[in-house]
């Protein structure tokens, strides 16, 4: 277990560039992710279709057909390297021995580029977590994690280079936190719910991984559940911008746990808390941004291309296209993005685009002001001098609120009255917040009672303090 206190692994703001960081990752095919060199991160998926014994020829069909296209399009641009990217669907995740085999195909496809044209690649495989099932959740027992565990080990053993994991400890809570503004229920789904679980869900992952020989890297989590969730909500008008970009910094806190027991990376590319995570652990980062917009919308379309190692496109179905399908345009999409990117670095450019890429965003919405190379480095100390998860994700808060609240009073960030409002709500409420979570829990046991099943988090056998 590392844990992360006091210093960054990125000494100043101006060291958190694209393509480069300190703590490269080897995998796959003669991957080196993070050394100097952006890759395209490909993720595709089926288009709207049944999933059962009857269509299951159809559904490795759609994944020969992926696969094949988006390599062709790969070596036809000469893109340096690649990496897909599976996410299970819950069916897959279900029946794991589906998932298994989707993963084996791919890795085919993987080692035939590789064998015949040199491609570099390397494949990320995602379970989807199926342990929110049942209501209030059991996490850490039942049939629901069984078939979570089995995907993993079936998935490492078919020939996952990368395993993620959008994991859902809290978001029962959480979801509740965001539907009523409630910061209290917010900080205690992100800073003492989430921690505990993936804490435990990070140590099985990454034992998973050394068990199978150590070939396949343990990557990262996201807060695609927490933050992308408010980010939604907000593109809605059906949440406060600002409450979506002080929970993206909150959620950053709950994140980095991964990295505290086993992951190396890359980060999800789901995970827009990615720069701040890399800042704080050294370790290379997927990003999405407007090359994302087949899945969602979002603020976030430049600036969150800043830092990547890897830029991807979330999620494409296969859909035919006037040029072709949808994944084979992602991925020449995305690999001239890397090109760009890549020529920067070779020119010397890498911090003049990656502040283009910043400047282009950065004012117009909170929730990107929070992600900039100076603020999610000043997130990362906050979170590094602050004591367990809880006192993380109120320092995380308190530092994205000050961002937004200078920004504000030196003219940079026009917010509307209501947005001002909530900023101030959301002030207060971080100033009311316990200085100990054990201040909370009595408070929120009461409150969300039958909402979570406490000995999914451990209770009553940890300590709080701790």
């Amino acid at each position: 277990m590392s844990t992360y206190t006091c210093e960054l692994a990125v000494s100043n703001p101006d060291e958190l560039v694209f393509g480069s960081a300190p703590k490269p990752v080897r995998c796959g095919f003669d991957m080196e992710i993070g050394a100097g060199t952006v890759f395209p991160e490909v993720n595709f998926t089926l288009p709207a279709m049944e999933i059962s014994d009857a269509t299951w020829g159809e559904v490795v069909g759609h994944y020969e057909e992926m696969a094949r296209n988006v390599l062709k399009r790969a070596v036809s641009l000469q893109a340096p390297g690649i990496v897909l990217e599976f996410e299970l669907l819950p069916p897959m995740t279900e029946r794991p021995e589906w998932g298994a085999e989707i993963t084996a195909l791919l890795r085919r496809h993987l080692a035939a580029a590789y064998e015949k044209s040199g491609l570099k690649s390397a494949l990320r495989v995602t379970p989807t977590d199926i342990r929110d099932q049942g209501k209030p959740p059991l996490l850490r027992t039942g049939e629901a994690w069984e078939k979570l565990k089995r995907s993993f080990e079936l998935c490492i053993a078919a020939g996952a280079d990368i395993v993620s994991i959008e994991s859902v400890g809290g978001k029962e809570v959480h979801d509740l936190g965001l539907m009523y503004g409630d910061l209290r229920s917010i900080v205690f789904a992100l800073g003492c719910l989430a921690p505990r679980d993936m804490a435990w869900l990070w140590d099985h992952i990454s034992a998973m991984c050394a068990e199978a020989g150590g070939r396949t890297v343990p990557g990262g989590d996201t807060a695609c559940g927490f933050a992308n969730t408010a980010m939604q909500l907000a593109h809605q008008k059906m949440l406060p911008e600002v409450l979506a970009a002080v929970v993206r910094a909150m959620s950053a806190a709950r994140s980095l746990v991964a990295f505290e027991h086993g992951a190396v990376g890359p980060s999800k590319d789901c995970a827009y808390e990615g720069p701040i995570l890399k800042a704080i652990t050294g370790c290379p980062i997927s990003m999405e941004g407007k090359s994302a917009a087949c899945a969602h919308f979002s603020p976030l379309g430049n600036i969150a291309a800043a830092m990547c190692d890897l830029w991807s496109n979330e999620s494409v179905q296969n859909v035919r296209l006037l040029s072709g399908n949808a994944p084979e345009a992602y991925a020449e999409l995305l690999s001239y993005d890397c090109r760009l990117m890549n020529v920067a670095a070779r020119n010397g450019q890498s911090k003049l685009l990656r502040d283009w890429l910043t400047e282009s965003d950065e004012w117009l919405s909170p929730q990107a002001a929070i992600l900039s190379a100076p603020a999610a480095w000043e997130i990362a100390e906050a979170i590094v001098n602050a004591g367990d998860g809880y006192q993380r994700c109120l320092a995380a808060g308190h530092a994205a609120a000050g961002i937004l609240r200078r920004a504000v009073d030196e003219g940079r960030l026009r917010l509307p009255a209501k947005e001002l409002l909530w900023l101030e709500r959301i002030e207060a409420g971080l100033r009311e917040m316990p200085s100990a979570e054990t201040g909370l829990w009595d408070e929120m046991l009461e409150k969300h009672a039958g909402v979570f099943e406490p000995s999914s988090y451990g209770w009553p056998h940890f300590d709080l303090g701790h």
